[in-house]
């Protein structure tokens, strides 16, 4: 690989909890999400599409935290990101590691996710290359379970192909979230790194490169140290772009017109959805309407996203011809073959047909989503 991983192939899902019923709370981590998700949509550092990052805040349930990675990772070709932040816990009859959730108990594992529910999500993901990011408590334990060279045996039954695991803490200690400060130990390097960049660095941040600085940087405070784990050499994966090399911030090697352009269209979606969750629509239209024809011209990115929310508003407004217009570009471009977002297409668009009255043609394109759903299933 010359560049970063491929924004409009890759995905990220960012999960974290702040607050908990019965367990301390972590404040820093509300801010681990917001600022770790500008970081890698931003052009400079990684570029990924808003479409294609997902937060998770304060997960109730075990499919809240465990849905969002296995859709990531149904829809991920080149990359898959997946961080935590929470708190880590042990259950009193184990020494496994289980992520904490919104209502989780001290030392009862079934109230929390266990950390083989994520791997096995993250294994089974169609992605070439997987990265495993976990700041919390007792995290050291997942780089054990997936370390080539641990003696238990473990790691033959949970490896996971291509994968590399980067935890905030070794074995037992507690990772830290210092009084006062924004981040938590962990996390506020990360994004030193990402946000500053490694001086006198390569143009591009390989994974080894970015816990060798994190190492040495949490080292030099003397706070907990983070452990690793790798297959298949996935440590040589260039994952961000190395800030320190592009003066006055300026993006660090080549970006391409498709980074620039999926990085206009997630700022875009991302205004337009803000407008319209403060209740202007109207006003949300314009933005969109922009994003669609300056991606369509540049004939880059993934539309899907800004179809959808485009058509979803016109709808919305009243506007159904040209909801069935935008709808119909977006079938024309995922027709032809299985994948969840063509079904969701069909469904959506054949909606529309049936309100305005074409219910001919919305059973057309009913027909067209059951035998994709057919070939689906024939996919092995």
């Amino acid at each position: 690989m010359t560049g970063v991983p491929d924004p409009g192939a890759s995905r990220a899902v960012l999960i974290g909890s702040a607050g908990y019923r019965h367990l301390p709370a972590l404040p820093p981590v509300a801010a681990n999400l917001e600022d770790l998700a500008a970081e890698l949509a931003d052009a400079t550092v990684w570029g990924l599409p808003g479409q294609h990052l997902t937060v998770v805040t304060d997960p109730e349930h075990p499919a809240d935290l465990l849905d969002p990675v296995h859709q990531a990772g149904e829809e991920a070709t080149d990359t898959l990101l997946v961080y935590f932040a929470g708190h880590g816990m042990r259950d009193s009859d184990s020494a496994d590691l289980y992520l904490a959730l919104h209502g989780s108990r001290q030392n009862l594992g079934y109230t929390a996710v266990a950390y083989q529910h994520l791997r096995s999500a993250v294994r089974s993901a169609r992605a070439a290359r997987k990265v495993v990011i976990l700041d919390c408590c007792f995290s050291g334990r997942a780089a054990r379970v997936l370390s080539a060279d641990d003696s238990d045996g473990l790691a033959a039954q949970a490896a996971v192909q291509g994968a590399y695991v980067l935890t905030a803490s070794p074995g037992d200690r507690v990772a830290l979230a210092p009084d006062g400060e924004r981040h938590t130990a962990f996390t506020g390097e990360l994004l030193t790194v990402l946000r500053d960049g490694i001086q006198e660095g390569p143009e591009l941040i390989d994974l080894d490169t970015l816990f060798r600085s994190l190492e040495s940087r949490l080292r030099a405070k003397n706070r907990p140290l983070p452990r690793k784990a790798e297959e298949n050499g996935v440590g040589r994966l260039h994952l961000v772009r190395n800030r320190a090399c592009s003066p006055g911030g300026a993006p660090a090697g080549p970006v391409s017109r498709e980074d620039l352009q999926s990085a206009m269209g997630g700022a875009g979606l991302a205004l337009a959805r803000r407008l319209r969750a403060a209740g202007r629509t109207r006003d949300a239209l314009p933005v969109l309407r922009l994003v669609l024809n300056e991606r369509s011209a540049a004939g880059a990115g993934d539309l899907l996203a800004v179809q959808l929310e485009l058509s979803d508003m016109l709808a919305e407004t009243g506007q159904l011809a040209e909801a069935i217009s935008v709808l119909e570009e977006a079938f024309v471009q995922v027709h032809r073959f299985y994948r969840p977002e063509a079904v969701q297409v069909c469904r959506w668009l054949a909606g529309l047909l049936q309100e305005s009255g074409n219910h001919i043609h919305a059973c057309e394109v009913l027909e067209h989503a059951l035998g994709l759903l057919e070939d689906g299933k024939r996919v092995p």
